[in-house]
């Protein structure tokens, strides 16, 4: 399935080394503004080529609105977006065409369907989630507007480093979206000397939605944390997403881990903003593993498609670690989920009035 969402429907299309990539965005209200350059901002902290941390690819991205858009404003019709490709290099593939690289999709993909896109990966490839952050230009500003909600992230690991402090004025300032700026320069020399030993790494991303009401979600299966789980599983390279605390909460005790509520506010948000698959009126907090990337130029023995033994070796342009550049992605994924659920909740409970007063955030809002 290429279509993500219930009520918001996002349904992507395109492959790394094809034309274009796009998308179709149905569901959405009519008497958004929104215009091409909205998307510049996020489309370029995602992109590859801007430091020399990522990919050396750069493309345009460009969005053309195809539809869906008239005078500057959303009409309620699907909206479609277009960015075409500018710079491959499907050469660089050439040598791998019949080989199973490992890590990879190619093996499953191969099985699968019987054929595959060798190009950069073709579907599997990390350009697809451009058009995700795309979509989620829509989403944000509608959240914002209408609900008075924020989504941001940042990220939390790289490899076994973790961030020393944590302020949000400085995840903006640095190719990392790393929350410490003075460890910037450490984070920059371990990346170099990963790209210069050819390997690569892994990283966990952190995104947070503040402003989030209480009673978002469904109770059995649409939780909002199950359809955010799946959300960021259908991320390339994500091998793991917590809720709030998440794996932590095994060693807390259950006096430890409970958000205790008072007049003045939540004492804590271990369930990451959300009890019982419904928003709690916290911030939603969303964790998100990524493996290291797969494509190496350091040799392995691997197999062809005719099951000869080869020797597999990657060329081309590649991310030492792909988590760099997720944290727009990982936002896309929480605005998009909920912005589905706003207009879900919308549709079946918005007569219902508020039925208690409402709890702060925290005892310190």
């Amino acid at each position: 399935m290429n279509t993500f969402g219930h009520l918001l429907r996002v349904t992507t299309f395109g492959e790394s080394h094809g034309p274009a990539i796009g998308c179709v965005i149905d569901g959405c209200p009519p008497g958004v503004a929104i215009a091409p350059e909205d998307f510049a901002h996020d489309l370029a902290r995602r992109a590859t080529g801007r430091s020399r941390h990522t990919s050396a690819r750069r493309e345009e991205d460009a969005v053309e609105i195809l539809s869906g858009v008239y005078e500057g404003v959303t009409t309620g019709t699907p909206i479609a977006l277009l960015v075409r490709n500018t710079d491959q290099r499907s050469k660089d593939y050439r040598d791998i065409a019949r080989q199973f690289r490992p890590g990879h999709a190619d093996y499953a993909y191969w099985h699968k369907y019987g054929v595959r896109d060798p190009r950069g990966g073709g579907r599997s490839s990390a350009r697809e989630t451009t058009m995700r952050v795309a979509a989620a230009v829509v989403a944000k500003k509608w959240l914002a507007e209408r609900h008075g909600v924020t989504v941001r992230g940042h990220m939390a690991q790289i490899g076994d480093v973790l961030p020393r402090a944590h302020d949000w004025n400085a995840v903006e300032d640095n190719p990392f979206f790393w929350p410490c700026a003075e460890q910037v320069p450490e984070l920059e020399a371990y990346v170099d000397a990963l790209r210069k030993s050819g390997d690569s790494v892994g990283a966990k991303v952190v995104a947070v939605a503040d402003g989030v009401p209480p009673g978002w979600g469904e109770p059995v299966y649409g939780k909002l944390d199950g359809e955010l789980a799946a959300a960021m599983m259908s991320i390339n390279a994500v091998k793991g997403v917590e809720i709030g605390d998440g794996f932590a909460s095994v060693a807390q005790k259950g006096t430890v881990h409970r958000d205790v509520m008072t007049p003045a506010g939540f004492l804590s948000n271990h369930a990451g903003g959300v009890l019982g698959g419904i928003s709690s009126g916290q911030p939603v907090v969303v964790s998100v593993a990524f493996k290291p990337t797969s494509s190496l130029r350091l040799p392995v023995e691997g197999v062809d498609v005719d099951g000869n033994v080869v020797d597999v070796i990657t060329t081309g342009r590649h991310d030492p670690c792909v988590g760099i550049r997720a944290t727009p992605i990982c936002e896309a994924m929480l605005a998009l989920v909920l912005m589905d659920q706003a207009l879900r909740h919308r549709a079946q409970c918005g007569d219902v009035d508020e039925v208690t007063p409402r709890i702060p955030p925290s005892a310190d809002a």
